[in-house]
């Protein structure tokens, strides 16, 4: 009994005694619960929740940091799920995939569109909140594969991501609230008008000097090629 207190306690915040833990597990007619540990992997024994950005969003290059969020939008009755991934240097929207399921195969599909639309880039820190989605086996795997840093936000700490927070805020306030959806084509229509047409290309932002995602990277590559 002292272990279900000790766990409840260092896992949940819940100070409770062991007398009070046995006096409601015997009230709800509740078995033991087993506190044996299971056979975790090597690789699961790594699953750590380290924050590697610590708000440091402003990049000197592109293709340094990505941080990701998933958002719900509902169409006809129906709940479908928009994964965006944004370069914080340009605060670019470089991939975003909709799923009527917010699972791990989300996340993986558009990480990989991301990935083969900037080819590849070397020294890769990706950020994220601690959803299951982020967390999943599969998804941590690849990209300890592809050497890419994961970094999560501290747990109960939205600005840790605030960057594609803010993007959804202005997606909806701009584009999705404004609009009534009869189907999944016309969602991914107004994500792709919103994204490709607006956000990325004459959306000015005030963290880059009033320039537009499209025009930053534009000038750091002109930057470059002068050099």
């Amino acid at each position: 009994m002292y272990k279900i207190h000790y766990l409840l306690k260092r896992d949940y915040g819940i100070d409770i005694s062991c007398g009070r833990v046995y006096r409601l597990m015997k009230q709800m007619n509740l078995p033991p619960i087993s506190t044996k540990k299971p056979n975790y992997s090597a690789y699961n024994d790594q699953n750590e929740y380290d924050n590697h950005l610590k708000q440091q969003f402003n990049q000197l290059a592109p293709d340094t940091v990505w941080v990701s969020d998933i958002t719900y939008i509902k169409v006809s009755g129906k709940f479908y799920y928009l994964c965006v991934i944004i370069d914080l240097f340009s605060r670019k929207v470089i991939a975003y995939n909709i799923s009527g399921r917010p699972d791990s195969a989300l996340v993986i599909e558009t990480f990989l569109l991301a990935y083969k639309s900037r080819k590849a880039p070397y020294g890769l820190m990706f950020h994220s909140d601690r959803g299951s989605q982020y967390n999943s086996f599969a998804f941590r795997k690849l990209l300890d594969d592809l050497n890419v840093v994961q970094s999560f936000s501290k747990k109960g700490h939205p600005y840790d991501n605030a960057v594609a927070e803010s993007f959804f805020k202005y997606l909806k306030h701009e584009e999705i609230n404004r609009r009534n959806y009869s189907s999944l084509q016309e969602l991914k229509l107004s994500v792709f008008e919103y994204i490709e047409g607006y956000y990325n290309s004459r959306r000015p932002h005030s963290s880059l000097g009033m320039l537009t995602p499209n025009q930053k990277e534009q000038n750091f590559t002109c930057g470059n090629s002068r050099r």
